[in-house]
């Protein structure tokens, strides 16, 4: 079977940028992975993490409402779009070029091996995760999000130790698992609402794992240690 050679990639703000500061070695492998595949190309979607709901947590404080807490966020993630963009350097969009629309990424796309951007725009309900959704539709190819958890569990496993992990699941029964998590602004499971929509009505496969090796291995089509959302 032919494999994929167009991906998109989520990038947790938690990896990127957790409670202590940047993370460094994270960002070191994430760059080796990517230049490995240099006949491929990639979209990679940064989240805003806990430098985001630091901003928003202070925006809320504020008394301003989840339009404004959401517009913080947005920002933070393109900070670090393009902030891994000047890492990058040549082989990825301008730093100064972070795409508002999905058909800026299309473009960019076309002259880059990788492409930075954090959320487009905002929209009631979406997030970066939603925004990778959208941009794996519209190119019809895979996706995977990169967070700090294994995969899947049937619930939170940093707080419960009786989560189960997940392997595999439907896009269905993703998708109604995902309904029963309570919208909020900066949330942080795994994959949001409206990305969970999409990736059932696009028919995206969609890879959760907290390993850049795995992401690799499920690039190159080897057995990983992670979840698949399909069929």
């Amino acid at each position: 079977m032919e494999k994929n050679k167009r991906w998109v990639i989520s990038l947790g703000g938690s990896r990127i940028a957790p409670d202590k500061g940047i993370n460094y070695n994270f960002i070191y492998e994430f760059e080796k992975l990517i230049r490995k595949y240099s006949s491929y190309k990639f979209v990679a979607v940064t989240g805003g993490g806990a430098t985001a709901r630091k901003y928003m947590k202070a925006i809320k404080r504020f008394r301003k409402g989840t339009k404004e807490q959401s517009m913080e966020g947005i920002a933070v993630t393109r900070m670090h779009a393009g902030f891994l963009a000047r890492i990058f350097g040549p082989s990825a969009n301008e730093p100064d070029k972070i795409p508002k629309s999905i058909k800026e990424v299309k473009n960019l796309l076309r002259k880059n091996h990788v492409v930075f951007c954090g959320a487009l725009r905002w929209e009631s309900r979406k997030t970066s995760d939603g925004t990778a959704a959208d941009i794996a539709g519209m190119l019809k190819c895979p996706f995977i999000n990169i967070t700090n958890i294994r995969g899947l569990y049937t619930k939170n496993p940093k707080t419960n130790k009786k989560a189960k992990f997940i392997k595999k699941i439907s896009w269905e029964k993703f998708n109604e698992m995902a309904k029963k998590i309570k919208f909020r602004a900066g949330q942080h499971f795994v994959l949001d609402q409206d990305a969970a929509e999409t990736i059932l009505k696009k028919k995206i496969p969609t890879y959760i794992t907290g390993s850049l090796n795995d992401a690799d291995k499920i690039i190159s089509g080897k057995s990983y240690r992670g979840s698949l959302i399909q069929g």
